[in-house]
């Protein structure tokens, strides 16, 4: 159930990123960010339900639920016009706690690809605090773009493994280390090309996407 709502987070980090960038209008991504906050929320209640006290369950849908609200957050102060700091610094909560579910998915569950997706969601969420909390416009277009790329990296094509079972644990540490590649790579030659580039539109227009999920269940 967790791994066919990842692939709906990885469309909607892809639309929320293609908002930042200015291709979609944002009335228009906040109500499909309330369809996945929805989803997101009740998909970990179930799952705890369904654990039956089994802790490594539920501290797997336990971060489905901090991203469930974002999606929510974002919906509503889309369509309210609400300042965006509040989402902001939401966020930096967001990705503190990322870090704690990277550390958990390393050691705990033995899943190195996504205790690196895990630092993948706690970067994009710390960029979303650096543009919608503390207002750093400049880096709209960057954020844009690293959004939605992580949607297809850190949403579509990991739920497109597990739903199709490619997603193997003999490979996790192959994996992890072309996903860490990729992503320093990418990230860091996005923000060399960008550089030059005149600031994105300002940041009190745009909600902040995203889901981490957890590893897969």
């Amino acid at each position: 159930m967790a791994n066919v709502g990842l692939l709906f987070v990885g469309a909607v980090l892809f639309l929320n990123g293609l908002m930042l960038l200015g291709k979609v209008d944002s009335r228009a991504a906040a109500v499909f960010n309330l369809f996945v906050g929805g989803l997101q929320v009740l998909t970990p209640t179930y799952l705890i339900i369904a654990a039956n006290r089994d802790p490594n369950q539920i501290v797997l849908a336990s971060g489905i639920f901090l991203f469930g609200f974002t999606y929510l957050y974002v919906g509503i102060g889309l369509l309210m016009g609400l300042d965006t700091t509040g989402v902001g610094y939401y966020s930096l909560f967001v990705a503190i706690v990322a870090l704690g579910y990277s550390f958990v998915n390393f050691r705990l569950f033995n899943d190195q690809p996504f205790g690196v997706i895990w630092l993948y969601w706690a970067f994009l969420w710390f960029l979303f605090f650096l543009l919608l909390g503390l207002k750093m416009e400049a880096l709209t277009s960057y954020v844009g773009w690293v959004t939605a790329i992580e949607g297809w990296v850190t949403g579509v094509i990991p739920a497109f493994l597990l739903l199709s079972g490619y997603w193997v644990t003999e490979n996790f540490f192959e994996m992890a280390i072309a996903l860490g590649a990729f992503g320093v790579l990418t990230f860091t030659a996005l923000w060399i090309a960008l550089r030059r580039r005149r600031p994105g539109r300002p940041a009190e227009e745009y909600g902040a996407p995203g889901y981490p999920v957890g590893s897969p269940g």
